[in-house]
C-alpha cells in the first residue's frame, strides 16, 4: 500500500476567541502533503464549515519558508499501480472541494514559497494575503506529470493564460507580484510582520459581518462549480497514471536524491 510511509507532520486546528477557525499546516520545513496530512486537512476543513461558532477560516502553515510544498514526494514514489495512485491525487481534490463547499468564507496566510499542491490550497480559499517571499511555481510537468486535479481551481482564479503559463514554464519561480497581479493574491506585503498586522485587522471585521449574508456570498462565489468532484476524479486518475510512467518515476528519484 501507498501509505506505507513515515507518518509525518500534523494538521493544527482550533477555534479562537474572534469566532475564527486556525488550521495550521505543520509538516516543516517544506510543509508537504502526504496522504494522511491530506485527510487530516479535509476533515479539518469540513469540522470547522460545520461549527455554528466559526464565522471565518484561516488556512496557514508553520515554519518561516515555504507555505506549502504541495505533494510529498515520500507519497508519490510509493505509488504501485493505478489504484494507489488515483487515490494519492484524490486527497488533493477532496481538500480542494472541502475548502469550496464547507460554507464558510476561507483566508490564505501565505508566508512563503507555494508549490504545485500548495499553489492549488492558494486558489482555493476565498482570499489569499501573502508575503513578498511568496514565489509560486507548479512544478508537476517537470515530473512528467500535470497540475490536473488542481488545474480547475488555478484556472478559476487566474485565468486559462494565467494557468498554462505556470503548468508550460513548469521550472522558473513566478513572484509574489506576478500571482497578485493575476488575481491569485489579493494583497502583497513587504514583511511578514506587516502581513501579520494587517491579516489580524481583517479577520477582526468579520466579527461584526452577518454569517448569514457571508455564506449567501461563499455559495455565489463559487456557482458553476458543482460538477469539480466529478472533474477531479478523472482528473487524479489521470495524475495516477502518468506517476507510474517510467519517465516520472525517474524523475521523482532524482528529486528525492537531491533532498
Amino acid at each position: 500500500m501507498f501509505n506505507k510511509t513515515p507518518m509525518r507532520g500534523k494538521i493544527h486546528h482550533r477555534i479562537d476567541k474572534n469566532h475564527l477557525g486556525i488550521i495550521t499546516i505543520d509538516n516543516q520545513p517544506h510543509n508537504a502533503l502526504p496522504a494522511h496530512l491530506l485527510a487530516d486537512l479535509e476533515t479539518s476543513i469540513l469540522d470547522m464549515g460545520d461549527n455554528d461558532a466559526i464565522r471565518v477560516i484561516l488556512l496557514q502553515s508553520a515554519g518561516d519558508r515555504v507555505f506549502c510544498a504541495g505533494a510529498s514526494f515520500d507519497g508519490l514514489a510509493s505509488i504501485q499501480d493505478k489504484k494507489e495512485g488515483k487515490e494519492f491525487f484524490m486527497g488533493f481534490a477532496r481538500v480542494i472541494n472541502a475548502l469550496r463547499s464547507c460554507g464558510k468564507i476561507t483566508i490564505a496566510r501565505v508566508h512563503g514559497k507555494a508549490v504545485g499542491g500548495g499553489v492549488g490550497l492558494c486558489s482555493a480559499v476565498d482570499y489569499a494575503m501573502a508575503s513578498k517571499w511568496a514565489s509560486i511555481r507548479l512544478s508537476e510537468l517537470s515530473l512528467a506529470i500535470g497540475p490536473f486535479v488542481i488545474g480547475p481551481a488555478v484556472e478559476r482564479k487566474i485565468g486559462l493564460s494565467g494557468f498554462s503559463h505556470l503548468a508550460l514554464n513548469a521550472t522558473e519561480w513566478q513572484t509574489a507580484e506576478w500571482a497578485r497581479s493575476k488575481g491569485l493574491f489579493q494583497e502583497v506585503f513587504e514583511t511578514v510582520e506587516q502581513l501579520d498586522a494587517y491579516l489580524e485587522t481583517f479577520l477582526d471585521r468579520f466579527l461584526d459581518y452577518s454569517p448569514a449574508a457571508l455564506a449567501q456570498f461563499k455559495n455565489m462565489f463559487w456557482e458553476g462549480t458543482e460538477d469539480w468532484p466529478t472533474v477531479m476524479e478523472q482528473r487524479a486518475a489521470q495524475s495516477g497514471n502518468l506517476v507510474l510512467t517510467d519517465q516520472a518515476q525517474e524523475a521523482i528519484r532524482k528529486v528525492k536524491k537531491k533532498a
